[in-house]
């Protein structure tokens, strides 16, 4: 059985560098053939993103929702995520990510917001039941030159903590599922 993955990217300019970046963070994290991706490219979706009710969105929204995995990617704006992105997020309700396994990451001209997806995006995904597993990922424009390095090692630090976290699914209690 394989993974659904999706990666939301909300950045305005479509095909990104930040698409990239969630992308690469993607295949560095999961094995080839393990997994079918998805990617929500935000900026091709602007005609609608405030339009209520929207099916095209709906639709978007139920994929995300299904999704195993879900990488959600923004450049950083204002010291926080995009609002095309939020816009995106608001039309979940209370634990509509609930089951989803979802990654922050955001991209930036330097480190001065290198905590951003931690302190900004993780606490959005969890409110609306996502498990976060670690901490956001971060980088910085003066990090291109080494992206394939950094993206392994996060990648390295989610494999590590997913682990973890299997090993005390696979001690839980069926009696609760």
């Amino acid at each position: 059985m394989s993974l659904k993955v999706t990666i939301v990217v909300g950045n305005p300019k479509p095909l990104s560098r930040t698409r990239k970046v969630a992308e690469l963070l993607v295949e560095k994290l999961l094995e080839p053939g393990s997994y079918e991706r998805e990617v929500i490219d935000l900026a091709d979706h602007v005609d609608e993103i405030f339009t209520w009710p929207s099916e095209k969105f709906a639709g978007l929204n139920a994929a995300v929702a299904e999704s195993d995995l879900v990488v959600f990617a923004s450049p950083t704006y204002k010291a926080t995520y995009t609002g095309l992105l939020k816009a995106f997020l608001d039309r979940y309700p209370a634990n509509g990510l609930a089951g989803v396994v979802a990654i922050p990451v955001h991209t930036g001209a330097d480190f001065t917001h290198a905590m951003g997806p931690t302190h900004t995006l993780a606490p959005l995904l969890a409110e609306l039941g996502a498990t976060v597993p670690g901490r956001g990922f971060y980088l910085a424009l003066s990090q291109l030159e080494h992206l394939d390095a950094v993206v392994s090692a996060a990648a390295s630090e989610y494999a590590t903590n997913l682990a973890r976290l299997a090993r005390v699914a696979a001690a839980t209690s069926t009696a609760h599922v």
